[in-house]
């Protein structure tokens, strides 16, 4: 049989996405054959297609942060999950695609009555949220925070648990976007056409306890100049080059020598222990199943029309997330 999957086979825009065919096989010794549900859709996928990060898989690659689907085969020696049971895997790579051969110890077990579209996007954008919140920044109730990009898949997630832990929520971004901040719990902030430091020193003028800033490092500084004296600012964002990548690191070394009280942190996923991020995950899927929580959907495509989707997300106009999803899910 054959499956079909997405691949970068150069850098450049979606044009240059392909799709190719497969041959269906058997998984190997403690490998797991899953057919995909679900695929979410990052920017990460769009900045290793264009060649903006500091370190970029090898061409040529298939693209696919996260996915969800059904185990459909267990190679020998296969323990933790059967046939026909739902998983998920942060895959980081791979993930546009109709088929998928993982490890089993990278896959992470999925309530069944969930929807795939809304829980797939669980596994990096909310997860994300979820830890920068409670890992690194361990808010409490009451707390005051700005959200940096507050409108995309990640930032909305950052608005939705802060509600739940009781924040007082500041959001940035593009004026059309505000009312969907508002519902969720944030004062907005437009970033055309008002400054933030300046708005937030009125409205806030001891400061703020965290920053969280997933955009570029040029809003390092002024986020930091909206601290209260003992906030945090964390930083989740990649930068889009290694010189980048350099400047970023001595800006955080930088801030974090400042004799003025406040710090610094950076997160990303692979800094946290397995244990703890499948404890969060385990978390964010019980708030999912209990309706705390509902991931806003801004578009699914067919698992095969990456490129549309990507072209949504780099418009710029999507608020939530953008899902890839099997063809009998639409």
């Amino acid at each position: 049989m054959i499956y079909k999957n997405i691949v970068v086979p150069k850098r450049g825009t979606t044009e240059v996405l392909e799709i190719r065919d497969n041959e269906m096989r058997q998984p190997l010794g403690g490998e797991v054959g899953i057919k995909l549900l679900a695929a979410g859709v990052c920017q990460d996928d769009v900045a290793a297609r264009v060649g903006n990060r500091p370190f970029l898989p090898k061409l040529p690659f298939i693209p696919g942060y996260t996915i969800l689907g059904d185990v459909d085969a267990v190679g020998e020696g296969v323990t933790s999950v059967k046939k026909g049971e739902r998983v998920a895997a942060l895959t980081v790579l791979g993930g546009y695609t109709e088929y998928i051969y993982l490890p089993e110890e990278k896959l992470i077990p999925v309530p069944s009555n969930l929807d795939p579209a809304e829980a797939v996007t669980l596994i990096l954008n909310y997860l994300t949220a979820y830890q920068a919140l409670h890992r690194c920044a361990k808010v409490k109730a009451g707390d005051k925070v700005l959200v940096i990009g507050a409108s995309g898949g990640v930032g909305t997630a950052f608005l939705e648990l802060g509600k739940l832990a009781e924040l007082k929520m500041y959001g940035i971004a593009s004026l059309s976007k505000h009312g969907v901040l508002k519902d969720l719990g944030a004062y907005p902030i437009d970033y055309r056409t008002q400054d933030f430091v300046e708005v937030l020193s009125k409205k806030e003028p001891e400061g703020l306890d965290f920053v969280f800033n997933g955009m570029s490092g040029e809003y390092l500084k002024r986020g930091f100049s909206v601290l209260r004296r003992g906030g945090t600012l964390v930083h989740y964002g990649a930068p889009e080059s290694f010189s980048q990548f350099l400047l970023l690191m001595a800006e955080f070394l930088f801030f974090m020598v400042l004799p003025n009280g406040k710090k610094i942190k950076g997160y990303g996923t692979h800094r946290v222990k397995d244990r703890l991020l499948r404890e969060d995950w385990a978390k964010l899927f019980t708030l999912l199943e209990e309706g705390k929580i509902k991931p806003i959907i801004a578009a699914k495509f067919p698992l095969l029309e990456a490129a549309k989707a990507n072209d949504l997300l780099e418009s710029g106009q999507v608020i939530g997330n953008v899902v890839l999803v099997a063809p009998e899910l639409l």
